[in-house]
């Protein structure tokens, strides 16, 4: 949360052995980094930082989407410690972008402020979901401030949405009333790696991740200072104002290739393919359903081909592993490759290439679902079926499921075809089609945002279980935490150090108590 200035000890060395008739503050100037760059320089890097929780990674276990069950590349253990807070770092980085846009020519509304207020709202939502309050005015003024107060989480919440009702205006007034006569390096984008400059798009994604923030606040929906419910009425009753991402080609979503790997792929195949098995919480759940996401994503554990004698192409040789297992037993009972009792990854899918699939950030079938639970709570007009529906099919297509046709799975170096009917069977069972605008609906609902989740979009899945406690989460000696599934992350050890008088009141005014528990409720979800 401070700026950190770091003197070379080469420098001052040099300062010993050279002319003493130069002034300190010369040989303090690094002369190979430039001082100044153009914006496009540096969205870059703010941008691809956004892209923190990536897929397979502990955020993903936590999310018990997959587990690891060979204890010296991880576990499912919730003992959390300090929070990884870096974006603070990257903030810093989106205010010298908007500082060099308004350098080289960028008005008061340039595309650079405007998405420097998203991307702060970005990064404020996830860092604030994870541990409570946390300093805005002056967290990034360094070492002009080195104890910065804690804003409250309410407070938080209200600057994020102010970040976005900015951000979606002030692309609005670029899009609608363009300055042609602008092509100053401060007032054209460049260097966008989502959307490839698209204004338009990136607008979508504005509006979408505050429908994404108002969801999040379903508790707070008597909150007369934050009007949930009126807010997201206002939001998805005037798509001119409002526009959000309408399809998966709008999705905002990173896209690995051969030089940006996807974390799981060829290179990592023989440590990885049988170290990690898939959960519980997630596999047994589209088996269940008799979803085809399973064919796509797992293989079949090989305990159940070889023991039980079933197909590849039968849907309950796919096992997911209680997240709360302890690490012992499911490293036993994956100790032999030929009798797995667990379900890998998808080898064909995640490690046959270095491109296994975009990572989504805020996608389609999240809008969808959230645009379904607003009108199952009453908060907005619309068929919420419909809107549950097409975030099924959206997610389904994400995988290449067709909504009529047949599901090719391949395993074992032999191809087998199952036959799927989105409307006339998958969508008639009992436990798919939409029960009504009700507690079984609402749960429908989020069900099938967390199968969408899968290794996507952060730590979405592990938030809205928190809010909501669908699906449920396994939990157990493999869980750690005396069996609790923590409620947030501690403040980084920095912060009890460095800012102890803010950093302690802030848990005096959150949770009553000096102690930075993660298993105290932040207000959030209170």
């Amino acid at each position: 949360m401070k700026s950190l200035k770091i003197l070379s000890l080469a420098a001052l060395t040099g300062i010993v052995f050279s002319s003493c008739n130069k002034k300190f503050e010369e040989y303090n100037i690094n002369q190979n980094r430039p001082a100044q760059v153009p914006p496009s320089m540096v969205i870059g890097g703010v941008l691809a930082n956004m892209n923190v929780d990536k897929p397979w990674s502990n955020v993903m276990r936590w999310n018990q989407f997959d587990c690891c069950n060979y204890n010296y590349y991880g576990d499912q253990r919730y003992d959390w410690g300090g929070a990884d807070l870096n974006s603070f770092f990257s903030l810093t980085n989106v205010q010298q972008m908007e500082a060099e846009a308004a350098r080289l020519g960028g008005k008061a509304v340039n595309p650079y402020n405007a998405l420097g207020k998203f991307i702060r709202a970005y990064f404020y939502y996830r860092m604030t979901s994870l541990v409570g309050d946390l300093p805005i005015d002056d967290a990034l003024k360094g070492t002009a401030v080195v104890t910065p107060k804690y804003a409250t989480q309410k407070e938080v919440f209200v600057h994020i949405l102010q970040w976005l009702d900015d951000a979606n205006t002030q692309l609005a007034e670029l899009i609608n009333n363009p300055d042609k006569s602008n092509t100053a390096e401060g007032q054209v984008l460049k260097g966008d790696i989502y959307y490839g400059n698209d204004l338009s798009k990136w607008r979508r994604a504005v509006n979408s991740f505050k429908l994404r923030v108002l969801i999040a606040l379903s508790k707070k929906a008597t909150d007369t200072d934050l009007n949930v419910a009126a807010s997201i009425k206002a939001l998805l009753s005037d798509p001119a104002k409002y526009p959000l991402i309408e399809g998966m080609d709008q999705n905002l979503q990173f896209i690995y290739n051969n030089i940006n790997k996807y974390p799981s792929n060829p290179d990592n195949l023989g440590n990885d393919a049988t170290r990690y098995n898939m959960s519980a919480t997630y596999l047994n759940t589209l088996v269940t359903l008799n979803d085809p996401r399973a064919y796509i994503t797992a293989e079949p554990a090989t305990l159940q081909l070889t023991k039980n004698k079933k197909s590849p192409a039968d849907i309950t040789a796919y096992v997911g592993a209680p997240s709360g297992q302890s690490l012992e037993d499911m490293s036993s009972l994956m100790s032999n490759v030929d009798t797995a009792a667990y379900s890998v990854r998808s080898r064909a899918r995640y490690y046959s290439s270095y491109a296994a699939e975009p990572g989504v950030l805020v996608g389609y079938p999240e809008v969808c679902f959230n645009i379904a639970e607003a009108i199952n709570r009453g908060w907005a007009e619309g068929n919420a079926e419909d809107w549950y529906k097409n975030g099924i099919r959206a997610s389904l297509g994400f995988y290449g499921i067709p909504m009529k046709g047949e599901v090719v799975k391949s395993y074992g170096g032999k191809s087998y075809t199952i036959p799927f009917d989105f409307e006339g069977v998958y969508y008639q069972q009992a436990s798919i089609k939409y029960q009504g605008n009700n507690a079984q609906g609402l749960t429908q609902i989020l069900q099938q945002k967390y199968l969408a989740f899968f290794e996507n979009s952060g730590w979405e899945a592990y938030f809205n279980w928190r809010r909501t406690g669908v699906p449920t989460f396994s939990t157990g000696a493999g869980t750690g935490n005396s069996g609790i599934l923590p409620k947030r992350w501690k403040y980084p050890d920095s912060e009890r150090t460095s800012n102890t008088v803010n950093w302690a009141a802030s848990l005096q005014s959150q949770f009553g108590s000096g102690t930075d528990d993660i298993n105290a409720a932040m207000w959030l979800v209170k």
